[in-house]
């Protein structure tokens, strides 16, 4: 993660940007995290027709387990807090669990 008060997409230092420019590259960002969100969905939802295939159950705890340490990771490589990241990953991972079990 850049610090404070440089912008890291464009290099702009934060006190010359406008505040509408600020909330315009949240918007931005936010547009990219659902569109990061619906990849991960279809991603997820293509596993679910293989464990469905191959009749394998819908809940892989080791692997579960796998993906919150990788969250943890990533969020202390950005010095995001780590607690805070875990708990989205573990609602994404929620949504998908109810979707595979939705579709079988």
């Amino acid at each position: 993660m850049t610090d404070d008060t440089t912008d890291g997409a464009t290099g702009v230092a934060a006190e010359e940007m406008s505040l509408d420019e600020l909330r315009e590259e949240i918007r931005e960002i936010d547009h990219d995290i659902v569109e990061l969100i619906a990849r991960r969905t279809y991603v997820a939802d293509t596993i679910a027709r293989v464990k469905d295939e191959r009749d394998l159950p819908t809940t892989d705890e080791a692997q579960e387990q796998r993906v919150m340490d990788r969250a943890g990771e990533n969020a202390e490589q950005y010095d995001v807090d780590a607690n805070l990241v875990k708990a989205i990953f573990r609602l994404l991972i929620e949504l998908n669990k109810v979707e595979q079990r939705e579709s079988r």
